[in-house]
């Protein structure tokens, strides 16, 4: 007699994963001390000062719930932005954007389009919500337009996903030619550009928000995770038309938001200063990422993100064997998952601290190896 399942086929089927492996599993496991986290794209410059008095200030509301329609912070970042609050969608980070997204527009087994190799939990959820992924291969370790354009019309895909800045190799496209892309899909085929790391992109990589603002199937999911340093309060956003936006209503959860994020989101957007100052740190930290890497022997490759893709001149168990043994000493980073992508490793930009751990540390793992 079969076990008896609680769960619908689909969720039975599914294995119990996480997309990544974060640095507190790594040292409960392990045993290890994280000395360097510099693994997980997060910004170690930290937040501004006007962010964190703003989060103490918030602090004393927390009982309340934050306002479900998100009117100030949607207000905030239209002014930011250039557009209407009505273009604009709020949720508990990109991850959980894209889950929406998913959910949205995905039926089991219709096929969604992406790169092998890019973001891992964007796949995460399209596999939860019954999708087929359809890939393509990056063309010199970028995302190819032309590969993911094929692909939608050959599958008839209702979904594609693309980042500009590219995550996990840091690579990028110019503007006119992400716009291209966006107006040669069809109508059917809803677009997510994904815009994580559009602060650290250099200038012309990122469209102008009206260059894709009127176009329905287009949606540019956006972040504080990043520049902004706010992982933790988990803050992402959406632009698209009002149409799409809007949509996001029918199935957001919207006490979702935590009042102290959204706080921070705000007194964030305030202080562009900051911003500007800590993008200029970004630089640096990933120049002298570059540096380490050349004194090693090994060939950085050019980053757009706030991080840098090492390419390591071998393969995936060489690459393992660097995250691994990186670790030892207490320097957490991590690697692409699929060939040829995982040759490389992903170190994230930090403060001199972390970088000095890493430059002690790399040449000591490969003379080991």
């Amino acid at each position: 007699m079969p076990a008896f399942s609680r769960f619908t086929p689909l969720v039975g089927a599914l294995p119990s994963t996480v997309p990544f492996v974060g640095p507190e599993a790594i040292e409960r496991n392990r045993g290890l001390e994280v000395k360097a986290r510099i693994g997980a794209n997060e910004n170690g410059f930290g937040p501004a000062p006007s962010v964190i008095e703003a989060m103490r200030t918030a602090a004393t509301d927390t009982w309340k719930y934050a306002d479900p329609e998100n009117f100030e912070l949607k207000s905030a970042l239209a002014a930011h932005l250039g557009c209407q609050p009505g273009n604009l969608a709020i949720g508990e980070g990109v991850d959980a954007l894209l889950g929406m997204i998913v959910r949205m527009v995905i039926d089991p087994g219709m096929p969604v389009v992406t790169s092998l190799g890019a973001y891992p939990t964007f796949n995460f959820h399209v596999v939860g919500y019954g999708g087929r992924l359809v890939t393509t291969p990056y063309v010199d370790d970028r995302e190819d337009l032309n590969g993911l354009l094929d692909l939608v019309r050959r599958e008839n895909a209702p979904l594609v996903y693309f980042a500009n800045p590219d995550n996990p190799m840091g690579s990028w496209h110019k503007a006119e030619d992400v716009v291209a892309f966006a107006k040669a899909l069809p109508e059917t085929c809803l677009m997510v550009l994904d815009e994580a790391y559009c602060e650290t992109a250099p200038e012309g990589a990122t469209p102008a928000i009206a260059e894709l603002i009127d176009l329905p199937n287009i949606v540019r999911t956006r972040t504080f995770s990043k520049a902004y340093g706010l992982a933790g309060s988990r803050v992402g956003y959406v632009i698209s038309t009002p149409g799409t936006a809007q949509a996001f209503d029918k199935v957001r959860n919207h006490f979702g938001m935590n009042r102290i994020g959204v706080a921070a989101a705000i007194a964030a957007l305030k202080d562009q200063a900051y911003l500007s100052e800590v993008i200029g740190k970004i630089k640096v930290s990933r120049e002298r990422i570059a540096a380490v890497a050349a004194a090693n022997g090994l060939k950085a490759l050019p980053s757009a993100t706030n991080f840098v893709a090492i390419d390591c001149g071998r393969d995936g168990a060489y690459a393992k064997a660097i995250v691994d043994g990186l670790m030892q000493h207490g320097v957490f980073i991590r690697m692409p998952g699929v060939a040829p992508l995982n040759r490389c490793i992903r170190v994230s930009t930090g403060p001199e601290a972390d970088m000095a751990l890493f430059e002690q540390a790399l040449p000591q793992v490969l003379a080991s190896l």
